[in-house]
């Protein structure tokens, strides 16, 4: 069986679908990744192949529509969330849905792929699945769980049309055949699609992870705290100052330096803690840091979390589910994005808090109440059990052979 996989986004879309690619090549079948020349490097030791073929997705994308959106002061923070995420939607039903279908297409029609796990911002390869008459699938990611596929019916049909495709009625039909998760149907993020092929969350993505042995001689008579803001808006701080690709920082994300800045600040709070702070090689100022907070540039965040008390995240989908697998209480300081709904999806479960308060203070404040709530440490608990009792990922293969036939 040929699988063709898109990837493109943030290295954590990439990492949420490597499980299943390798399953899939693991059982012989032939895995090509269309994937942005950012992201490449993330599929480097596995035996798939990867193209480089697709551009690198910035913020400039949105053009000066986000800006609009920010700039309105008739808005409150959940209308304004509200209309970025219907921005979101028509934006890659349209634009980027018509921009990498020119791509998408001929590839495929070289391959000759039999099945497409396709990644979540990718709706392209819904009308390309339907032109060649095979089976696609979304993967794990904040846009499969939060773009509303109301709002991409209209520019998906205007595609479709192009195409000579019958239209359809069904904003579902993004999702004709289901959906990947690595998360329990009762413990789902996902607000609008169907029920899913669910399979246990991989503890450990990345192969050759260990922990450095510095981190094992932590003191542990006092919580762990591990601190870390995802990889997104690292990645594009990075390319604005490396000489990549243009890119600047979207209006409605915090910047990632000040952001940084201010868990650390928290996390000289924490004095009755040791914390980690992951810095994903942002600058920072650790001169005058108190002994009971250590900054890193990156930890193997799956392993590591089987230790963690508490962990201070961003409420990313990636981060979100490696809590679950680990059942690690989570404070939620949401960026941008799917991240605001999944800090509020975490508290509505009862398996952390999101954090409203931005100030160290606050931060900190969330983190100790976190820390002191059994009923939190319980329920995930019962989640864990829940993940645990999922099939493991290799099942995916006999499913989605099934699938195609």
């Amino acid at each position: 069986m040929r699988v063709l996989c898109t990837t493109l986004g943030s290295p954590s879309h990439g990492r949420a679908q490597l499980p299943v690619l390798r399953a899939l090549a693991s059982a012989g079948h032939d895995v090509l990744v269309a994937t942005t020349p950012s992201l490449a490097a993330v599929f480097q030791h596995d035996d798939v192949r990867v193209l480089r073929c697709l551009p690198d997705f910035t913020p400039s994308t949105f053009g000066t529509a986000m800006v609009e959106i920010i700039e309105r002061t008739d808005l409150d923070h959940e209308q304004r969330q509200d209309l970025m995420m219907r921005l979101l939607a028509e934006t890659i039903s349209g634009p980027i849905a018509r921009k990498l279908l020119d791509i998408l297409l001929p590839v495929a029609e070289d391959f000759r792929p039999g099945l497409v796990l396709r990644d979540g911002m990718d709706l392209a390869t819904v009308l390309m699945a339907e032109k060649l008459g095979i089976p696609q699938l979304p993967t794990p990611s904040g846009a499969s769980n939060t773009v509303d596929p109301g709002h991409t019916l209209e520019g998906l049909n205007k595609l479709r049309a192009e195409l000579s495709l019958p239209t359809v009625d069904d904003p579902l039909a993004i999702a004709a055949h289901g959906r990947i998760d690595y998360v329990p149907p009762a413990y789902s993020y996902a607000h609008y699609l169907p029920g899913s092929l669910a399979y246990r969350q991989t503890v450990n993505v990345d192969r050759s992870s260990v922990l450095p042995q510095w981190v094992a001689e932590l003191p542990t008579d006092r919580p762990l705290v591990f601190a870390a803001m995802g990889t997104a808006l690292p990645e594009m701080h990075k390319r604005m100052g490396d000489g990549g690709p243009p890119a600047k920082m979207p209006a409605h994300a915090p910047d990632p330096t000040e952001t940084l800045k201010t868990i650390i600040e928290a996390a000289a709070a924490l004095d009755e803690c040791t914390v980690l702070v992951a810095t994903a090689g942002l600058p920072v100022d650790d001169s005058a840091l108190p002994p009971h907070v250590h900054l890193t540039d990156r930890l193997p965040q799956p392993i590591l979390l089987e230790a963690v008390d508490v962990f201070l995240t961003h409420g990313g989908f990636n981060s979100v589910r490696e809590s679950l697998r680990t059942a690690t209480p989570t404070a939620v300081l949401p960026q941008f994005g799917d991240q605001f709904l999944n800090a509020r999806r975490t508290q509505a479960l009862g398996l952390g808090r999101e954090i409203t308060d931005r100030s160290p203070e606050g931060i900190a404040a969330v983190c100790r109440d976190v820390l002191a709530d059994s009923a939190v440490q319980a329920r995930l608990r019962r989640a864990r059990l829940a993940m645990l009792a999922l099939p493991e990922v290799e099942s995916a293969v006999t499913d989605l052979e099934k699938l195609v036939g």
